[in-house]
């Protein structure tokens, strides 16, 4: 209705792996759990809590007691999950539910795996399925199901292929978030932009400040920030990193710079690659210029930018961007 075109949307996804350091208390859990047991450590008001706690509800102090549970137990309450989501327990509808396990006085929560809400309730005995690769935690338990005839525990503890030296003492948790982000009127015009090879950005009427990427209003004033600048790809290093230290998904081999990058004309750094001299030759109010990707290569993202890279300009004096730092 309005003739301008439609905002731009586009499925993003954040991840990362997540390793966590377990200590002697979550540690012991799932080490038991890697061997097929299941322990819970005894409160000072004597309550057996699973999964264990590390300091007492009620006093605060340290618990060490461990003490073995069953790994059968009674659905205390529980909820039906029509449609699972990724990464839970599941993949087909299954019941999320309180379970009490035998010798413990606190329920945990995990799946229980019936075809139906019809064929769960209250008071239901289950016990534990257990996942074909262990040590991965509570995810070594697959899940829970009706309860029937089992294994006793004693012999699952003789079973040597259940039995291993080392404690599990660090765990990797897979973070994944996939969502549909829509973006802004000033950012779509911004995205466009940049598929075009263009910078844009927008000034507060306010203050003057040009801020790139652009923002609906500023964050100064809180005044709509109207007219549309377009920017040149020059700019200078504001503040910096090098990077010394790999990590997981990285393209560039250490050590790199990361830098925050002033475009000329803009009030607000954006963080950039700056390659195309050694490391250790970057430097605060170094003259920078962007590296774009070949056109055929563009989208509507700041990745068209490969890089920026020195001019050779002489660098800018530090009260041209005292305050942009």
């Amino acid at each position: 209705m309005t003739g301008l075109p439609e905002p731009l949307s586009a499925p993003l996804e954040i991840g990362f792996d997540y390793t966590r350091s377990l200590g002697p208390v979550h540690g012991r859990f799932a080490t038991a759990l890697r061997d097929r047991r299941i322990v819970g450590v005894r409160g000072s008001d004597g309550r057996v809590h699973v999964p264990p706690v590390e300091h007492d509800p009620e006093t605060a102090a340290a618990l060490d007691e461990f003490v073995p549970v069953g790994t059968q137990g009674t659905v205390v309450s529980w909820t039906w999950m029509p449609e699972p989501m990724e990464g839970q327990p599941l993949q087909r509808p299954f019941a999320w539910a309180f379970v009490l396990l035998d010798g413990a006085d606190t329920p945990m929560l995990h799946a229980v795996d019936v075809p139906s809400p019809e064929r769960i309730s209250t008071g239901m005995r289950v016990q534990v399925r257990w996942a074909e690769e262990l040590g991965n935690g509570i995810r070594d338990i697959a899940c829970f199901e009706p309860a029937h005839d089992v294994v006793s525990d004693s012999e699952r503890h003789d079973d040597p292929n259940h039995s291993r030296p080392e404690p599990v003492t660090t765990l990797i948790s897979p973070v994944r978030l996939h969502y549909q982000h829509s973006a802004s009127p000033e950012e779509s015009r911004y995205l466009r932009g940049l598929a075009e090879g263009r910078l844009l950005g927008q000034r507060c009427p306010a203050c003057a400040k040009v801020y790139i990427p652009p923002r609906g209003a500023c964050p100064t004033d809180g005044v709509p920030t109207e007219e549309e600048v377009e920017l040149p790809d020059t700019g200078i290093v504001t503040t910096f990193c090098i990077v010394n230290v790999p990590f997981l998904g990285q393209r560039i081999k250490p050590p790199y710079v990361s830098a925050y990058v002033l475009l000329d004309g803009a009030d607000i750094a954006f963080l950039h690659l700056v390659l195309g001299c050694a490391a250790d030759e970057v430097r605060m109010g170094m003259r920078v210029r962007a590296v774009w990707k070949p056109r055929e290569e563009w989208d509507h993202t700041l990745q068209n930018i490969d890089h920026f890279e020195p001019t050779g300009e002489p660098d800018a004096p530090f009260e041209s961007y005292a305050q942009h730092l």
